[in-house]
């Protein structure tokens, strides 16, 4: 059953939601440092919010440093903001070692956000959830980049929380949460590399199963499930890169 939720929403949470949703994008790189933010027109027509909405979320993330206007041409993005004092740099996804101390941090973090949301994700979440499964397994049959549906599936589900810590916390880590987009070589879609990827949305599907049946304790035991699925895999890849570059050695000595 979900949660309750007032018929019409007042301004202010309005502003807070769009304040949101300009947060991650500039924070998961859509919007980078320098890049020149929509017009209050586009954002009115793309968010379907008035223009008093739209002026009080540029006036909050300005507050948090994350833009800056300069009159008479626009309002540009300044950064990540003095709000967003956590921050895994891209270079600390450097290396085997680096995705699997991420995704260690993922599992303590995400496990817990699965089980809330299973208790409190809204109608609205389940829909982009589903919509992101659905992009994912449209992707990996047509050979393509599944990593943004991934993420966004990821993002959703902290989302759902309705803890808005939860949500910060991974738009800021952004897509490179995902192994895939750091570790992987760009190569064709072999069978089993699809096959792969296949194993990894059933794993997503068992987690939304869960939380559209406000299973709070099966949420969380699927994402655990999940996530060392990952780190597992990653170690095993580790393990035989040492043994490959010990083999090595071995034979130029």
């Amino acid at each position: 059953m979900d949660m309750p939720f007032a018929p019409r929403r007042r301004p202010r949470t309005l502003a807070l939601e769009l304040v949101d949703a300009l947060g991650d994008r500039i924070r998961d790189g859509r919007l980078a440092p320098g890049a020149k933010l929509p017009t209050e027109a586009a954002i009115m027509a793309e968010f379907g919010v008035s223009r008093t909405v739209v002026r009080e979320a540029i006036s909050k993330l300005q507050a948090g440093g994350l833009v800056a206007t300069r009159h008479g041409v626009g309002t540009f993005v300044a950064g990540l903001g003095d709000a967003v004092p956590f921050r895994i740099a891209p270079e600390q996804f450097a290396t085997l070692r680096d995705v699997i101390a991420v995704l260690e941090l993922r599992i303590g973090v995400e496990t817990e956000a699965a089980g809330l949301a299973a208790l409190r994700r809204s109608t609205d979440n389940l829909a982009t959830m589903r919509g992101a499964l659905d992009a994912f397994a449209d992707a990996v049959e047509a050979g393509r980049d599944a990593v943004g549906a991934d993420f966004q599936f990821h993002l959703e589900v902290a989302r759902a929380t309705q803890n808005h810590h939860f949500a910060e916390l991974m738009g800021t880590l952004g897509s490179m949460i995902i192994p895939r987009a750091r570790l992987d070589a760009p190569e064709a879609e072999s069978a089993a590399r699809r096959d792969y990827l296949r194993r990894v949305n059933g794993e997503h599907e068992s987690i939304y199963d869960a939380i559209v049946s406000q299973d709070a304790e099966a949420a969380r035991a699927a994402m655990r499930t999940h996530l060392a699925n990952s780190r597992e895999r990653r170690r095993r890849a580790s393990a035989a890169a040492s043994v490959g570059e010990g083999s090595s050695g071995a034979a130029r000595g």
